[in-house]
């Protein structure tokens, strides 16, 4: 394996003097009498420990010499949370992040008391606090070290500018790999690496490109003896996270504000640290099943006719397609919630006829609200109720995004967050719009450098009053939580679908997202793949990306192949930057029109030609004969927090050569997706995790831990299925719930240890899955020299439509053999090397045993 190159050298992000381009500072303790500096700080770092009080059965807090108080605090027998409180006192215990639903969890803890120092915790993991040096480390049950400070926490404050620096660092020990962090466009394994996160508009990024859309301030660490944790920092402030780059021996974490507050997580699995992540900050909701379908968008569909030949052209090309967006240009004048009654003269007509062919209507709504008194109800209405974001000394935030003149809401307010879910109704419940899609919500401000709010701007913060600065990244969540509680209010059996471009840790409870303003280049490619995978340990499972770039125009092999990948990720939208690539957006309707007229560049899947289209047309009916499996394991991610997507590393944590996969992933429990990633390739080399794998298109037999080349030509995505899995499969429908299911296929592969597979169904709408209106299949196979077995429970009260079910073997190794279902003898078909067997969908147990 490739080895990391850091800087040797002892660096740190942490500033000896805060903002030391000011000449004329001092500190607290220089400072005398009534002599003038152009500024004075101060430095809060704890030092020896002189005490401590019990809070609570599971809560204490430290005193140390430094004007600085550390609480530790046990929530589960697996989570600590420290806190660092300066002068003595804390930040009002309030988060965005963490889910209203989680309450600590009953565990044995302990608390010892001894010579060097404290301890706190249980039997999975505790935490030390050395007496001495106040500096805190983790320690599993073995008595072995996770992870450790090498300095606690530093807080620097200055007369003029408040705090302005928080930090801590934590020792880097060699062979350690780091990996989540959201939103980032590099390697996967994030050690060397130095991010920022703040909520930044995009455009155009590159491999090299920070900051990103989102904030996730969550990561994984991986110790050389292979055991997992993770590191949760909840603070919204802007931070940068340094993972051994400037210091080889430190991790360092600075954030511009607000307090040092972070979570450890202990494994030791990978998967075990997700789960504990997703308990702390939510999952999303089930969303409908449509909304795992293919989406088509650009910027923008218009007029309706455009709408109208769109929807034709899907059904009369035999592509599957579930929902059609619409751009900012369906809106009057980029006023939202209105329409361009010149495009759209009558928007439910064009949306309930649509409908009938299957297709949902999604529209974009921005924050940005035009500033306009002559008639726009939604600005005169937020004028009224004083919903709009104030400057600190009282005036409205106004600047320009697509209108000239913009103010936004200040989705901190509870009391705007009601009012915004209500401006939702005439679309939602009369025009007949499925979903929406909230873009430009970091927030964006154009034509200023700064792009976004200046930092004095303010927010209510929950009943918290703060400025930007701490309210920038929870900005774009907010908005999201604001549409998605609307929507839930407004229709109350349907389930709400919202896209977000921007959002923080915890936002994955709200809303979808996608990675944003990519470019249609085969190295976005490989980012689309990598920030999916990250994006999804990172708690946001239903994420995607632009298929096909959003800036700039693919060639068909480089869509053809972002088709196949993406039909494995759980947001599968086509979008594209269409002509305002020209400049379109800034002309005049005719004009525009016109434009679009003589080329669309509208990335629809035909768009390329033969062979393209054909090829096109396979992935997509792939992605809806997966249907079933891709909803079953967003199903297990909302009921226990596993992502839909996972990098190979979280298979086997102790094979170092899958840090370096890192272009394959594993799509749900059981597939592992191997995309082609170059032009013009005729093979690509596979590396396959422990065990056995099938390939999932033949059943033929593949052994893992070796590289391999796996031919390909455009038609093939590689594509292997876990031994002992079972994999449901819908038929090729247009749009989801087209029609019922008469036929499930179960394609199951031979496999010697116990294997757990499931299927999930459900109305695919609404919510009577909370009332057990659904159906849930688990099937167990195992196997021995000479007997396979796999077995089939279910529960609950949905009535699923099929009355058959098409088994389809792979793998069976003995030469003669007898098939038993149910004690009944049954000859299976042999088809394209799968043994096929027509069935009862109760089935209970199928045999296959050697004679």
């Amino acid at each position: 394996m490739a080895k990391k190159q850091r800087t040797q050298k002892i660096e740190r992000l942490r500033p000896q003097i805060p903002y030391a381009e000011d000449t004329d500072m001092i500190s607290y303790e220089e400072a005398r009498g009534t002599d003038r500096h152009g500024d004075v700080y101060r430095i809060y770092q704890p030092k020896a420990v002189t005490g401590f009080t019990q809070d609570n059965e599971r809560t204490w807090t430290f005193h140390t010499e430094g004007d600085v108080w550390i609480r530790l605090q046990v929530l589960t027998s697996h989570i600590i949370r420290v806190r660092y409180g300066i002068d003595h006192s804390f930040d009002a215990d309030f988060s965005y992040a963490i889910d209203p639903k989680f309450r600590p969890q009953p565990a044995r803890f302990h608390f010892r008391d001894h010579e060097d120092f404290y301890e706190v915790g249980t039997d999975k993991v505790f935490c030390r606090l050395n007496k001495k040096s106040a500096c805190v480390e983790f320690v599993d049950g073995n008595n072995y070290v996770l992870l450790e400070e090498t300095a606690p926490a530093r807080s620097s404050q200055t007369i003029l500018r408040g705090l302005t620096d928080v930090d801590v660092l934590f020792k880097h020990r060699e062979g350690t790999h780091y990996f989540g962090l959201g939103d980032k466009a590099s390697e996967l394994d994030l050690l060397g690496q130095q991010f920022t996160n703040w909520n930044t508009d995009s455009f155009g990024y590159g491999v090299d490109s920070d900051p990103f859309y989102r904030t996730i301030p969550f990561y994984y660490g991986l110790t050389p003896e292979h055991q997992a944790y993770g590191v949760f920092v909840d603070n919204s402030y802007r931070s940068t996270f340094d993972f051994a780059k400037m210091n080889g021996e430190e991790v360092q974490i600075l954030l511009a504000g607000g307090e040092m507050n972070y979570y450890f997580i202990a494994g030791p699995e990978l998967d075990d640290v997700s789960r504990r992540y997703h308990d702390l900050t939510g999952t999303p909701e089930l969303p409908p099943l449509w909304g795992l379908g293919f989406h088509q968008s650009r910027w923008s569909y218009y007029p309706e006719e455009r709408v109208y030949e769109l929807a034709d052209k899907f059904r009369a090309e035999r592509m599957p397609c579930d929902a059609i967006y619409l751009d900012i240009d369906y809106m009057d004048g980029y006023r939202c919630f209105t329409w361009d009654r010149d495009y759209f003269p009558d928007p439910a007509r064009m949306i309930d006829r649509i409908r009938q062919q299957g297709f949902q209507t999604l529209v974009m709504i921005d924050p940005g609200i035009k500033k306009d008194e002559d008639g726009y109800w939604v600005y005169n209405e937020g004028t009224q109720r004083d919903v709009w974001c104030k400057r600190s000394n009282g005036d409205t935030m106004i600047g320009p995004v697509w209108p000239d003149d913009c103010v936004w809401p200040d989705y901190t307010n509870p009391r705007v967050r009601d009012w915004w879910g209500k401006l939702y109704r005439e679309l939602y419940t009369i025009h007949g719009v499925s979903g929406f899609w909230n873009d430009m919500n970091e927030p964006a401000v154009f034509r200023v450098n700064h792009m976004t709010f200046p930092d004095h701007v303010l927010h209510d913060y929950d009943g918290h009053p703060t400025d930007h600065r701490k309210a920038h990244n929870v900005y774009g969540l907010t908005m999201s939580r604001a549409t998605q509680e609307g929507l839930k209010k407004l229709k109350k059996k349907k389930r709400p679908y919202v896209l977000t471009r921007a959002s923080y840790a915890g936002g994955q409870r709200f809303a979808a997202c996608w990675t944003g303003d990519n470019v249609a280049t085969w190295e976005h490619l490989g980012i689309a793949n990598r920030q999916s995978q990250r994006m999804s340990i990172s708690g946001f499972s239903l994420i995607g990306s632009d298929v096909g770039g959003f800036f700039q125009d693919p060639d068909g092999e480089l869509f053809t192949r972002w088709m196949q990948l993406a039909a494995f990720h759980p947001v599968y939208r086509v979008h594209t930057m269409g002509n305002n690539n020209d400049g379109a957006a800034q002309v005049d309707k005719e004009s525009r029109s016109k434009l679009d007229a003589i080329d669309r560049r509208d990335q629809e899947p035909w768009a390329y030609g033969e062979p393209y289209t054909d090829i096109v047309r396979e992935a997509m009916e792939l992605r809806y004969r997966l249907l079933p499996y891709m909803y079953t394991a967003m199903r297990r991610n909302v009921e226990e927090g596993v992502p839909v997507l996972r990098s190979l590393i979280f298979e086997d944590q102790t094979d170092p050569q899958l840090i370096e996969q890192e272009h394959e992933f594993v799509c749900g429990r059981h597939l592992l997706v191997a995309p082609v990633m170059k032009s013009g390739a005729f093979s690509r080399k596979v590396y396959l995790p422990k065990g056995t794998w099938f390939d999932f298109f033949t059943g033929a037999r593949q052994e893992s831990q070796t590289t391999f080349d796996h031919q390909v030509d455009l038609e093939t995505i590689p594509v292997y299925a876990r031994a002992g899995s079972v994999i449901p499969l819908y038929p090729v429908m247009q749009y989801a719930n087209e029609r019922p299911v008469e036929e499930l296929t179960l394609r199951a592969f031979f496999g010697l240890e116990l294997t757990t597979s499931e299927l999930y169904e459900d109305a695919g709408e609404g919510y009577g899955y909370r009332n057990r209106d659904y159906h849930l299949r688990v099937f167990h196979t195992l196997s021995n020299d000479n007997h396979f077995i796999l077995t089939q429970e279910t529960a609950g009260r949905y009535d699923t439509s099929y009355g058959t079910v098409r088994l389809e073997l792979a793998g069976v190794p003995f030469a003669d053999f007898r098939i038993e279902v149910d004690g009944v003898t049954h000859a299976p078909a042999l088809e394209n090397g799968f043994l096929v067997l027509r069935l009862s969908p109760n089935f209970g147990t199928l045999e296959v045993i050697a004679e």
